[in-house]
């Protein structure tokens, strides 16, 4: 069995992280960042089945090839990949599972943001006359 896993062909960033903090932009960016780690949790989750299949086939072939009488170390080498492809899996659960937890957080912070700022933006972007930007008044 193999994994049919292959690498991004963009290795841009999901959400730039440039200088421009207006709320629309800062909105793009959280719902690309929660789409890409949501993504990622899924290519995750596949990833870790593919690898506990592949475990499964290689203990099979542990013992067949132990059945077939071949050499002891042959047996051994190819159960301790079968461990090892366990305990690889293992450990893409829980990468799976801090993506899926930071997409839940991403998710999260756009909704606050939008309830934080989502009016006072709406009040801006509907006046004919310039306002202060954000922090302005803070000096």
């Amino acid at each position: 069995m193999s994994s049919d896993l292959a690498p991004r062909s963009s290795g841009a960033a999901p959400a730039v992280a440039d200088g421009d903090n207006r709320y629309k932009a800062v909105q793009a960016k959280l719902d690309r960042l929660g789409k890409a780690m949501d993504d990622a949790t899924l290519e995750l989750e596949g990833l870790q089945r593919s690898m506990e299949a592949n475990a499964d086939h290689t203990d099979d072939v542990a013992t067949d090839i132990e059945n077939a009488g071949l050499d002891p170390k042959f047996v051994a080498l190819t159960a301790n990949v079968a461990v090892a492809l366990v305990g690889a899996a293992r450990e893409v659960r829980k990468l799976s599972d801090t993506a899926q937890e930071t997409a839940d957080l991403t998710h999260e912070t756009r909704r606050t943001h939008s309830k934080l700022y989502g009016a006072l933006d709406d009040i801006r972007s509907n006046r004919r006359e310039k306002t202060p930007r954000p922090g302005f008044f803070n000096r």
